[in-house]
């Protein structure tokens, strides 16, 4: 069967991912490169709206007993949405576009003067909060969590420098960067770079694309949906 490596965190997300690809006929290859370590900091309670990017960033507010208030919730993605609403929070936005700019879209008219709290993790793209500042809002950043590399990641590198990986299922710009530094660390970038090049690579969002590209790596794939289960389907329709 085809071998397809997977970069969710081992949280939960990456079990579900190779159970999902293994009901799809192929093999995955289970990599994490991000491992999630709360920094225990809550949104600020004086925002007039909230935006969250993340379902982990969802979870991590609930556990620690935070409350919008009256602000008005704001959620990134179907997943984040689903998320917070199952953690008993109400969602008042959710933009078309799953991404840092079609929330820039959806609020530029309505945050003019107002406060408005970023809560996500230490490695969030600017778009967000310059977008936002530019529109006239009073932006504060909330760092929940950060995301590291797991020192065990790796094994996806050394099988694409092989030539033995016929997919790669990119979730986000880190996972790509995670990728290439645990290949640096093992002497084998140019020849993992190389193996994905030879193989089916699909990212979730144009920022990841980007990303990617940029070092060196060719995407074949990008999903309309931003869901991992979307990634893979388009992926290995490809494939």
């Amino acid at each position: 069967m085809p071998e397809v490596a997977v970069f969710r965190p081992d949280d939960g997300r990456l079990a579900r991912a190779g159970d999902y690809l293994e009901s799809r006929g192929v093999t995955p290859v289970l990599d994490p490169m991000l491992e999630v370590a709360p920094t225990g900091n809550a949104p600020r309670g004086d925002a007039d709206y909230v935006v969250f990017t993340s379902k982990t960033g969802a979870e991590l507010v609930a556990d620690a007993g935070w409350t919008p208030g009256d602000a008005r919730v704001c959620a990134i993605g179907e997943s984040t949405r689903v998320a917070l609403e199952t953690e008993g929070f109400g969602v008042d936005v959710v933009p078309g576009e799953y991404s840092s700019t079609g929330l820039v879209n959806v609020l530029r008219d309505r945050v003019g003067g107002l406060r408005v709290e970023v809560a996500r993790s230490d490695h969030g793209s600017d778009v967000l909060l310059d977008g936002l500042t530019e529109a006239g809002a009073y932006v504060h950043e909330t760092v929940l969590y950060r995301l590291t590399r797991p020192g065990e990641s790796g094994v996806s590198a050394a099988r694409a420098a092989a030539g033995d990986l016929d997919a790669a299922l990119f979730t986000s710009s880190l996972t790509v960067e995670h990728f290439l530094d645990a290949a640096d660390e093992r002497g084998c970038r140019a020849q993992a770079i190389e193996g994905l090049n030879r193989a089916v690579v699909g990212t979730i969002g144009e920022p990841t694309r980007k990303t990617a590209e940029e070092r060196g790596i060719e995407v074949d794939v990008v999903p309309a949906e931003a869901s991992f289960e979307a990634l893979a389907d388009a992926v290995l329709d490809d494939l």
